[in-house]
């Protein structure tokens, strides 16, 4: 027992690695209860020591195949989801694109319908401007016509009063007659 007690005092003098070390104080690691522990360990160990350092060095290299095998699973998944997320990003860029277009398309489609709609305007103000014209125009020759035929209604009513004023029925008779010679010889040069 004293060899078991001897080995844990010469083990308290191991410098202590990070947060890893021994405790020497007696109170406080109750080196007794470990030394029992370790000799009933020891003990009953005897004859499968070796078969538990296989079957450790088994379950090791067990869980390091494991380990292995999840990084492995886990790069894979890793490389897929990294080419899923490319795959993504130029899906985007390529839907980023064609809204780029549509509303670059939109846009000048928009302005064209614009310009259509202006030159429409224009093509339907300058066909009213024109319609006006022709109505004032229209208008205008028919107010200078009316003007002219009560001009001409009234000069020929002051005409006639004229001349049944002036004239006795002798001198009517004989410019009734002059003028009917004047007809006949101008139906004569037309015929």
């Amino acid at each position: 027992m004293k060899n078991v007690t001897d080995s844990f005092v010469s083990l308290g003098h191991w410098p202590s690695a990070g947060s890893f070390g021994f405790n020497t104080d007696i109170l406080a690691t109750n080196p007794i209860n470990l030394s029992v522990v370790l000799g009933v360990l020891i003990f009953f160990g005897k004859g499968e020591w070796k078969n538990n350092l296989l079957s450790l060095s088994d379950l090791l290299d067990n869980r390091k195949q494991r380990i292995l095998n999840t990084i492995r699973n886990s790069e894979e998944l890793r490389g897929g989801a990294i080419e899923q997320l490319e795959k993504a990003r130029s899906r985007l860029r390529k839907v980023e694109t064609e809204a780029e277009q549509f509303r670059v398309n939109g846009y000048s489609e928009i302005e064209r319908e614009k310009l259509n709609l202006i030159n429409s305007t224009y093509k339907t103000l300058e066909q009213l401007e024109n319609y006006k014209n022709e109505t004032i125009q229209f208008e205008q020759q028919r107010a200078i016509n009316q003007v002219r035929q009560r001009i001409f209604q009234q000069a020929l009513r002051g005409a006639l009063g004229t001349l049944n004023s002036c004239l006795n029925n002798e001198l009517h008779l004989r410019t009734i007659s002059a003028n009917i010679g004047m007809l006949g010889t101008m139906k004569e040069i037309t015929d």
